[in-house]
């Protein structure tokens, strides 16, 4: 756009002196689409460089360039109205909070491993286990914590639905058709053969591809339960199945309806909520007070050192059983060498941005 206007305003100023009155109509219109054309240009750099502050986000704000627009719990006018924010992850331990991140996409999914990854950085080693709600169940996030050595009590977004008393499998479901894995096939309702076609590959928005295994009738037409197995206009059924991911939610099941799983469970409702809980309605921190992810980052490590600080002194004028006060010195003193850790990082990233 800079080369065309820079060669439009050379042949203008080439261009001979206006005489008549139609020379002087015509030269007005060219100077007049000369301004609309350089003013197109200042937007469309403009647009260029938002686009590079972007970084594959879908929106921006002027006023913060690192947030997000986002979808807030706290919707006073009930329209969905989105906001500039930023995606708070945080781990707790006995309520006390141990670390957290910041990210620019609304969704869970796409911060989990990000998250889990800077613990080596911070701890030496990944956590031993992992407690999270369905937000974080997806076959990129069980796959990480496979490969990991991570115990993760992670529910995938049906697991609620399939543990409610009155809930009856789908018998058209593709989870609830009989697999021969030998064979490779399924057999459908009424017993005919759904051999397999081919592997479809799909790219999630973390990058990670995903692959299903396509299967498909031989004969549909003619079925007296077709209308109930499918309403597509093909005589055949095509289903897609994600054995990987399937493996894993059977594995994510059997952990989560153990003794040991309903009882993390039942923590998880008490950990991490419990903490927000704190924050928003009895500390009254529900908005960040800076502006900048170098920033927000600062002002929530001095909340979260606050936050600690008051747990700390709370459980320590507990009395026990014995009437001997708790100590937790141990666990204070490491979360707080943490804390100093991440503020160092965060005063570097300051100084360097004032230099």
């Amino acid at each position: 756009m800079c080369e065309i206007s820079k060669e439009f305003k050379e042949a203008l100023g080439s261009a001979p002196e206006a005489k008549t009155k139609e020379e002087k109509a015509a030269q007005r219109g060219k100077n007049k689409m000369f301004k609309e054309l350089e003013r197109h240009g200042e937007k469309l750099a403009e647009y260029n460089s938002r686009l590079e502050q972007m970084e594959g986000r879908n929106s921006i704000s002027k006023t913060d360039p690192s947030a997000t627009f986002m979808r807030m719990k706290e919707d006073a006018m009930c329209n969905g109205q989105t906001k500039p924010g930023y995606n708070l992850q945080i781990s707790s331990e006995n309520q006390f909070i141990t670390d957290f991140a910041l990210f620019p996409n609304p969704t869970d999914t796409l911060t989990f491993i990000p998250f889990l990854g800077s613990f080596p950085g911070r701890y030496g080693r990944f956590p031993k286990r992992v407690v999270a709600d369905s937000g974080y169940g997806s076959e990129e996030n069980y796959r990480f914590m496979d490969e990991a050595g991570i115990e993760g009590f992670v529910k995938y977004n049906r697991f609620h639905l399939e543990h409610r008393p009155r809930y009856k499998p789908d018998t058209f479901h593709p989870d609830s058709l009989y697999y021969n894995e030998e064979g490779d096939y399924y057999i459908c309702p009424m017993g005919q053969r759904m051999s397999r076609t081919g592997t479809l590959q799909t790219r999630t928005e973390g990058g990670y591809i995903s692959q299903s295994a396509c299967y498909r009738a031989i004969r549909c037409k003619g079925c007296p339960l077709r209308c109930l197995c499918y309403k597509a206009k093909a005589n055949q059924r095509t289903i897609r199945v994600n054995h990987r991911l399937n493996s894993y939610k059977r594995k994510a099941c059997e952990l989560l309806t153990s003794e040991e799983g309903i009882k993390e469970r039942g923590r998880r409702c008490i950990e991490p909520e419990a903490v927000f809980g704190q924050m928003k309605s009895n500390m009254a921190y529900r908005r960040f007070r800076h502006m900048g992810k170098d920033k927000v980052v600062m002002d929530f490590t001095f909340f979260a050192i606050a936050f600690n600080i008051k747990k700390l002194c709370s459980m320590m004028r507990k009395v026990d059983k014995k009437g001997r006060k708790a100590s937790f010195y141990g666990k204070f003193v490491i979360i707080f060498i943490c804390y100093m850790h991440k503020l160092e990082i965060c005063q570097d990233k300051f100084e360097k941005m004032t230099a």
